[in-house]
């Protein structure tokens, strides 16, 4: 077999029983924690509208809520329309909180100096702590949105959308979410839409990655399997230097995903 094959094959997935094992996972820690529901943030993209339909399928519908957290002249007004919808659909809670206000007060506040990474994160911080409280509130737990692609390469706001109690697509490749998402019967416009993590306006996953996710999945399923970054470039045709780059990217960014470092005494 060769290395490209070997890489397609790590990549394969049983649609029906990476579902089900989803929203059983979500069930067992719903259950196990005590809690009365979920809660998500639903930006009206593939990663957080298949994790509504998980939730809707694991728990109860009315138990499950999905906050949209617009911010003004950023958003696509057509995510705010598919969010209402696909809640309406799925007969999940919904609401919609405007972070522009929040962020404008803390901006103000800090004194904050212009940069866009810090301000990016930022809003994803902010959006954590509305999850949260409503969490609180309705003693739910925070179900994130992130997807095995996103937390190899570090593309995700440490104790922003990486914070949750509970990752269901952490195990899950953007290119096979796909097929899963098919298999929940998410729509197809859902599901072809542009990646977007709606930080600025027209901000694109892809193009600020440097990569489309069907090649950044290549290069972690070869890692995976034990192929050397050679091997990877060869059998993908990506340039050798970018597969070593999502490599390094993966080893800078594992603090993200890791508690808080504890010496030993």
């Amino acid at each position: 077999m060769n290395k490209l094959k070997e890489i397609e094959k790590a990549l394969e997935i049983k649609p029906s029983k990476a579902k089900k094992q989803m929203i059983d996972f979500i069930a067992k820690k719903v259950k196990n924690a005590g809690a009365n529901g979920t809660v998500l943030g639903l930006s009206g993209g593939l990663d957080s509208v298949a994790t509504a339909y998980l939730c809707a399928e694991a728990i109860d519908e009315e138990n499950v809520l999905a906050v949209f957290m617009p911010e003004k002249g950023v958003t696509d007004p057509k995510n705010a329309e598919d969010s209402e919808k696909i809640s309406d659909e799925l007969g999940i809670n919904f609401e919609k909180v405007q972070i522009s206000p929040i962020l404008e007060k803390m901006k103000d506040q800090l004194n904050f100096k212009e940069d866009k990474l810090s301000e990016a994160n930022l809003k994803a911080r902010i959006r954590m702590t509305i999850l949260y409280y409503y969490a609180n509130v309705y003693n739910y737990l925070v179900v994130g949105t992130s997807n095995k692609s996103e937390l190899r390469c570090g593309y995700f706001t440490k104790y922003g959308d990486g914070a949750a109690d509970l990752l269901p697509l952490g195990a899950i490749y953007k290119t096979q979410l796909k097929k899963i998402a098919e298999e929940l019967g998410v729509p197809q416009n859902i599901i072809e839409k542009t990646p977007t993590a709606g930080l600025w306006k027209g901000q694109n996953d892809e193009k600020e990655l440097g990569l489309p996710y069907e090649k950044i999945d290549q290069i972690y399923a070869g890692l995976e399997i034990g192929l050397n970054v050679s091997e990877i470039a060869a059998a993908t045709e990506i340039e050798e230097s970018k597969v070593e780059e999502f490599k390094t990217r993966e080893k800078n960014s594992k603090h993200k995903l890791r508690a808080p470092s504890v010496p030993e005494i």
